[in-house]
């Protein structure tokens, strides 16, 4: 079976000289839910661009589903259904046209596509809008909007670039599930992500891209098992005494306010322990919380490090 999207030496320089890609080598299995991440200008957009077609490589070879980019260009992208970050439709068109219109590109017939694309809009929540003209849906509603409108061909590859970027928490919450059961049913989902913890609900494996190269990537369960601390953000049920937090000082813990405190712990410390540790020191805990996820951690590990 072949890959969803194989890449191999993937190189990019502009005109101006600047490099945006410096020979990429990624593989994404069919059925994979992949996180693409990387700080902005690190070269996500602009491995999908080569993709669909927006950009021009300078070197490499990039197949989508066994079709080779250069040798078999339409079968290539017609496999894949993109989500831009930018809205690129008509904002005076209606909801319904801008989706049905979309199939037409593909050669699908208007019996077949207007039934799909009341499936996808009913699924994201825009069916009572498909009269409206997309001027009149909020941000949220237009990014589901491009997913609909990427999913009208049935691609077996779906890529998503920033595709809850500007949505509130709750309507980004269902998105995921939406995206879940697609990737459940079957179809391949590449994901560019500044929500970090976004990625790490969703994605089963990722790349990590900084500065054109990729410095890390695998099953998100294996690159979490090589973090070497993880920070924690403990709320305490009393303020701390100028004392104990001179003690506390000592041993690298960090004061937030007079009732919070930061601590890192070693991969073989445990939650348990440090709780031992303020017990004994009569400081007791209200709750406790993680800085940040652990892929951001982790993210932010790696990007200082290189």
């Amino acid at each position: 079976m072949p890959a969803a999207l194989s890449v191999k030496q993937l190189k990019k320089v502009y005109s101006n000289g600047v490099v945006a890609l410096k020979g990429i080598d990624l593989v994404v299995p069919e059925g994979e839910f992949f996180g693409l991440l990387g700080p902005n200008g690190a070269g996500k957009t602009t491995i999908i661009g080569i993709i669909v077609g927006l950009v021009n490589k300078t070197s490499g070879r990039v197949e989508v589903l066994g079709h080779d980019l250069d040798m078999d260009t339409s079968q290539a992208r017609a496999s894949v259904g993109i989500v831009p970050q930018e809205f690129n439709f008509s904002i005076f068109e209606k909801v319904q046209s801008i989706v049905v219109d979309q199939a037409g590109y593909y050669g699908i017939p208007r019996a077949v596509a207007l039934p799909r694309a009341e499936k996808y809009l009913k699924q994201l929540g825009l069916w009572e809008k498909r009269n409206s003209a997309a001027r009149m849906l909020s941000g949220g509603m237009k990014r589901r909007l491009m997913i609909a409108r990427a999913l009208i061909h049935e691609p077996k590859l779906l890529i998503l670039d920033e595709p809850t970027a500007g949505v509130d928490i709750e309507l980004r919450r269902e998105m995921w599930v939406f995206l879940k059961e697609l990737n459940t049913a079957g179809r391949t989902i590449i994901l560019t992500t500044h929500y970090l913890e976004e990625a790490e609900q969703l994605c089963r494996s990722v790349a990590i891209i900084h500065e054109g190269e990729i410095i890390e990537q695998g099953l998100v369960k294996d690159l979490l098992s090589k973090m070497h601390v993880e920070t924690f953000v403990f709320d305490l049920e009393a303020p701390l005494s100028s004392e104990v937090e001179k003690l506390l000082t000592n041993f690298g813990v960090q004061k937030i306010d007079s009732q919070t405190i930061e601590m890192s712990l070693g991969k073989d410390e445990t939650l348990s322990d440090a709780i031992v540790a303020l017990n004994r020191l009569d400081i007791r805990v209200r709750s406790m919380r993680n800085k940040a996820n652990r892929l951001e951690e982790l993210f932010l590990h790696l990007t200082k490090k290189v």
